[in-house]
């Protein structure tokens, strides 16, 4: 049980998309995850379009299914196709759950709302890094340079002191005279 639920955790995560900036799940996939036909999907939610504002599910344009398909993020689906999939958003696949009611679409709706949550969990873990990093970042910024003139000093001191450097010559000591004018 716990081998399948993390199977299906691996294949939800991957179905999760980011689209028009939200994390979403195509009526494709959905249908897929849930053993019924994508039209099929579609008309359930269709019978119930008050449950499924814009902010929980949304059709996608030619153009997002274009560039979809240009990542090679979803398939061709084979043949042409009348209409674009649906995105549906968390709350739109949490509602989905009062819309199908087979044990299925339950077990997998369980799994996809635990997914959800630890994509946010990842999500604001690595936010939290992120902002620790830049706070260091500033802390220690002019460090660098303070460091390095150490160094510096510290080599300075390990040099061996120079000697004085011995003269080549006859060298006449005599002491200095005043010169005056006449």
């Amino acid at each position: 049980m716990i081998t399948e639920s993390f199977k299906l955790t691996e294949i939800i995560e991957k179905k999760i998309l980011i689209i028009r900036g939200q994390n979403v799940m195509l009526s494709t996939y959905l249908a897929e995850l849930y053993a019924v036909e994508p039209r099929t999907l579609i008309q359930a939610v269709k019978r119930n379009i008050d449950r499924f504002p814009e902010d929980f599910m949304f059709q996608l344009t030619k153009s997002e299914l274009d560039n979809l398909k240009s990542q090679s993020v979803i398939s061709s689906w084979g043949g042409a196709r009348r209409a674009t999939p649906y995105a549906f958003t968390e709350q739109g696949i949490a509602m989905l759950s009062s819309v199908l009611n087979s044990k299925r679409a339950i077990k997998v709706n369980i799994q996809i709302m635990r997914t959800f949550v630890k994509i946010r969990e990842y999500l604001s873990t690595h936010k939290d890094l992120a902002q620790k990093l830049e706070e260091l970042e500033h802390k220690y910024e002019g460090h660098d340079e303070q460091i390095r003139e150490i160094i510096e000093a510290i080599n300075q001191l390990l040099l061996p002191p120079e000697k004085p450097k011995k003269q080549i010559g006859f060298q006449i000591k005599e002491p200095k005279q005043k010169y005056r004018a006449k």
